[in-house]
This record gives C-alpha cells, sequence and structure tokens, in this order.
C-alpha cells in the first residue's frame, strides 16, 4: 500500500512538472513580441535627421528619430544589391540575389521559397503585407495583403488584394495620396489585429520617396523658401572612376524637367514639360490637379522669369530636387508617428519590436547625382532604426557591419523559431541586447549589383566593405578595380587601386572578397556579361529619353548643351 501512494504521488509530481512546463511555454508563446516593419522606398540617411546630416536639419523627421531615441540607430547597415525589388527579395528569404533568384528588377519572384513570414506564419504569427511589393508575383506567407500595382502611383493608386471569402484576386483603384492610404490600412489592421491572441508580423511598405517625388498637396509649398546645401561633389568630374562616367542619372543631365522637377513648358501655361510617365498626373482628379496648379504656378513662372542657364540652372534642378523629396518624405514622417501613437494608446508598444528602414540608400546630389545602384556609400548605405522595450537599450547606437541580409534571421530569433540554416545573414539579436561587441560581429559586408545594360546604365560590378576600406569591380564592358579608404576620403573621390602605397591592403581584400564568394557560393556564372551590341543599343535608347531633357550642363567645360 506503502508503494501505491509512492507512485500516487510520484505521478502527480510528474503531471504538475508538465502543467508547469505547459504553462511556461503558454507563457513564452504569449511573450513573443509583435513586429511592425516599415519601409520606404529610397530613403536616404542624409533625409533622416537622426543620422545628423546637413540636409536633414533643414527638413527633419521627428517621428522617424522617436524611434531612434526610444531604440537603437545603426551606423554601418549596408544593402547587398541597391535597387528595389532585389533588396526586398534579399529581406524577405534572407539569401543574395544569386540565391534567391531576384537580381534585378523586372526578374519574377518565386514565392514558392522560404521566406521570414512563412516561417512566423507556421509558428502561429498573424502575418499582412501592405504597400509596395514590387516582387513580380503575388505575395505568399501571408494571412493579409494588399499591394500596389508594380511601382504603385502617388494619386489614386491601384491596389491588389485577395478577397477572404472567395481567393479573388482584385485591382481596386483607391482615391488619395499613396502615403496616406497605407497608414490608414496599417492603423486598420493594428485595430483588428490587436483583437487576436496571436503575435502577429505587419509589414508597412511606403512608396515614398521613390522617383518622381510627388509630396502629397499639403505639403507641395512646404520647402519653397527653404535653401538646401547641395553637396560639394555635386559638379564632380568623376577622376579615377571609369565605373562612373557613361550613368545616366545625373541631376543636371537627366531629370525630366515636367516628370521629375514638375516644369511647365512655359509661362502661365500648367502643361508640363518633358513628361514622358503620363500616369502620374492624368490620374488625378480635376480637384486634385486644381489645388497641385495652384501651388506649383507661381514658383514655375517665377523660375521661367529667372531665364536661368549654365551653372546657375544645374544648381536650381538640384534646389527643386531636393524640395520635391524632402517634401515627400514629411507625409511618410506623419504616418509613422501616426503608428507610433496607436501602437502606445492600445497597449501595444511594450511587447512589439518597430522597424523603420528602406530598401537601399539615395543620391541627393553627392557626385551630381540622383537613384542608387551604385556601391559607394549613399546608395550602400541603408539606414535602420529599432525599438523593443526592455530589450533595446534606448538612445543606443550600433556600428558592426550589417546587411539587410540579417533582417530574416533577427526577426525569426526573436520570434524564437530556429534560424534555418541555409539563410546567409546573421541575427542581430545579440547586437541589440550587448551580447556581442560590434567589431566581432562581421568583419566585411559583400556587395553586387547586376542591372545592365538597363535604365541609368550603371555598370555591372561586386565589391567588399570593411570598417576603413573597400574595394569595388566593374566587370561588364569595361574591366577596372577601385579602391577607397573611407577614413582619409570618406566621400570616395580619390581611388587607390593604382597607388602603390595601398598594395598591401589590396591584397587583404582581395583575399578577403575571394573568401566571402566562395562562403556565398557566387560562382562564374554570377559574372555574365552582356553582349556589346545589346550594351550600345540600350544606352542609345536611354540617352535619347534623356535627350528630351532641354539642356545639360557640363562641370568640367562649364558650358551648357541643348539636347
Amino acid at each position: 500500500m506503502r508503494y501505491l501512494v509512492y507512485i500516487g504521488c510520484f505521478i502527480l509530481l510528474l503531471q504538475s512538472c508538465k502543467i508547469k512546463e505547459v504553462k511556461k511555454e503558454s507563457n513564452h508563446q504569449m511573450k513573443r513580441p509583435n513586429i511592425v516593419y516599415i519601409m520606404a522606398d529610397d530613403h536616404a540617411e542624409q533625409a533622416i535627421s537622426a543620422y545628423g546630416h546637413p540636409i536633414s536639419k533643414l527638413a527633419p523627421t521627428p517621428n522617424i528619430d522617436r524611434i531612434a531615441k526610444e531604440g537603437v540607430l545603426f551606423r554601418n547597415n549596408f544593402c547587398t544589391n541597391s535597387i528595389c525589388g532585389p533588396s526586398r527579395a534579399v529581406i524577405l528569404t534572407g539569401k543574395f540575389s544569386h540565391v534567391n533568384g531576384f537580381k534585378m528588377n523586372g526578374n519574377h519572384f518565386d514565392g514558392n521559397q522560404q521566406t521570414f513570414p512563412k516561417l512566423l506564419q507556421k509558428a502561429g504569427y498573424k502575418t499582412a503585407v501592405i504597400g509596395k511589393w514590387h516582387l513580380d508575383a503575388l505575395p505568399q506567407g501571408f494571412d493579409y495583403w494588399n499591394i500596389l500595382t508594380d511601382q504603385g502611383n502617388y494619386y489614386n493608386p491601384d491596389f491588389i488584394s485577395e478577397r477572404v471569402d472567395t481567393k479573388i484576386v482584385d485591382t481596386t483603384r483607391v482615391e488619395g495620396y499613396v502615403t496616406d492610404i497605407i497608414t490608414n490600412e496599417g492603423l486598420a489592421y493594428l485595430k483588428k489585429i490587436k483583437k487576436s491572441k496571436q503575435p502577429f508580423m505587419l509589414m508597412l511598405q511606403h512608396k515614398a520617396p521613390h522617383r518622381n517625388w510627388m509630396p502629397a498637396l499639403r505639403h507641395a509649398n512646404k520647402f519653397d523658401s527653404v535653401q538646401f546645401p547641395l553637396p560639394d561633389t555635386y559638379f564632380s568630374h568623376h577622376e579615377g572612376s571609369k565605373g562612373s562616367r557613361d550613368q545616366l542619372q545625373t541631376i543636371y543631365k537627366d531629370m525630366y524637367e515636367g516628370h521629375d522637377l514638375k516644369l511647365t513648358k512655359q509661362k502661365g501655361s500648367s502643361e508640363l514639360a518633358w513628361n514622358p510617365w503620363k500616369t502620374d498626373f492624368e490620374r488625378m482628379t480635376a480637384e486634385q490637379r486644381a489645388v497641385w496648379d495652384k501651388a506649383y504656378q507661381p514658383k514655375n513662372d517665377a523660375f521661367h522669369d529667372a531665364n536661368l542657364s549654365g551653372r546657375a540652372l544645374a544648381e536650381w534642378k538640384g534646389q527643386r530636387y531636393l524640395q520635391e523629396y524632402l517634401a515627400t518624405i514629411a507625409a511618410v514622417d506623419e504616418g509613422v508617428g501616426e503608428i507610433l501613437d496607436y501602437l502606445e494608446k492600445s497597449g501595444l508598444a511594450e511587447n512589439t519590436i518597430v522597424i523603420y528602414t528602406t530598401d537601399q540608400g539615395f543620391y541627393l546630389g553627392e557626385k551630381g547625382w540622383f537613384d542608387k545602384r551604385y556601391m559607394y556609400e549613399e546608395s550602400l548605405a541603408m539606414p535602420l532604426l529599432m525599438k523593443y522595450p526592455k530589450h533595446i537599450k534606448a538612445g543606443s547606437e550600433i556600428n558592426a557591419l550589417t546587411q539587410n541580409l540579417d533582417f530574416a534571421e533577427t526577426f525569426l530569433d526573436y520570434a524564437g523559431i530556429e534560424i534555418p540554416k541555409d539563410m546567409q545573414g546573421k541575427s542581430l539579436q545579440p547586437l541589440l541586447e550587448n551580447k556581442m561587441k560590434d567589431v566581432d560581429f562581421r568583419d566585411a559586408v559583400y556587395y553586387h549589383y547586376y542591372d545592365y545594360p538597363a535604365f541609368h546604365m550603371v555598370k555591372k560590378h561586386y565589391g567588399i566593405r570593411t570598417e576603413r576600406y573597400k574595394l569595388m569591380h566593374f566587370y561588364d564592358d569595361i574591366d577596372t578595380w577601385e579602391l577607397y579608404d573611407l577614413e582619409e576620403d570618406p566621400k570616395e573621390i580619390h581611388n587607390q587601386i593604382d597607388n602603390p602605397k595601398y598594395d598591401g591592403i589590396e591584397s587583404q581584400l582581395r583575399l578577403r572578397l575571394t573568401e566571402l564568394q566562395k562562403q556565398y557560393e557566387v560562382t562564374d556564372k554570377e559574372m555574365e556579361q552582356a553582349p556589346k551590341d545589346q550594351v550600345q543599343k540600350a544606352f542609345k535608347q536611354f540617352e535619347k529619353i534623356r535627350g528630351n531633357t532641354g539642356t545639360s550642363y557640363d562641370p568640367i567645360t562649364n558650358k551648357e548643351t541643348k539636347l
């Protein structure tokens, strides 16, 4: 009888342990963080005031800055391939472009492959994506999705969504301004999902501030009276950089005067100058266009009266570009503020990771450029701000070499999900929670750009960046190397590839580059070159489009040319 009592007590003890274990697991489930991932498109570090650049001081982003003040700012976060679709594919998969199969815009993303939303969904997360998708495939791994068609439009955009009841995919035009629409959609989702006991992951992905930088009507005159400082490399000669010379993304040569700079053909007219992509303006309602014209007519008439030419005209174009670009960001910042405010008021903030980033960096006149694509700092650097109360120290900074390659692993790590071995990045959690020093995280990042010959005609190149140095190889219709000492030459003006002083550094960088290419499974196939006749045909095609912009300024000869 005594033995039966002992056995009974032992069974009760085991059951008690099991109950405690179940409760422990249940508590763990409850504590898994929500994730709100906010991504803009082409938002440069220079235009986020938390990063402290001169331009952003005149156009601050107080709400985006809140994320850094309440969390962490990454100082050395970089993309793997500086262009929209490929960056998004890397983020979803945690794999380089040549592995996930999406190397350039125009490719088709294989949605059947492993992605972090699918893994979160499988582990019990509710998942959603709202806004820009741009992967030429319908989303998979999301319980709810509502995405822009292709690049999207600033006014009255078309959205693609799947009806929950019938699974029929519909396209719907929504009247309004795209940034506000995406923000409101995000807020509606958060209010709905708050009732669920499951953790959630929301990807809120803005079109802004992608070209052609159309601000909300309320911001159309926001920076008209502001004189922004143009970069001191604005009139660049590209000495020592063959890879920089044939591009078609120079502000005072390649911007479309109507479509990009919103200029009219003549004084007193509302008809735009060169405007090859008409859908952006023609989709506006009569009421929207009337407000737009009222805002732009006086400043466009003043431009015609000024009759600028040469260097003065080139500088004016830079100013108008910055005014448009930064005014477009204003609505994004307001939207971030609305999301943060709701998370606070609803009680969700404490257990929610909030991320703000973009798909790559962008040029705001550095080297005379707009757009991205290059491995130079402005387009390689990818803003990243994160907050997670009680887990990330407020007001902290991370200087480790991180990449968008690491995002998927980080989300999975915080969700308590095992990181798949075939993912190529690393979780940022040890850095975020001070379990690892910045210098121990990664000694170099690898970069590879493929989209050539294509729009803007930036040549294919790959390279390596360490804490101090950068080595790049342009390899398509040219074969040229560039080496920069970022400590001595942060603006990357002086190519040191032929400087004997850097021979030892170059050898080390080449060796490490080879090691990284082996580690990331880069093969000779990734170095395939386009036929020369295809390159020449593409250049003529895109140069012809540029030829309709009116005038081009040459900083070397100080002369203006009619195009």
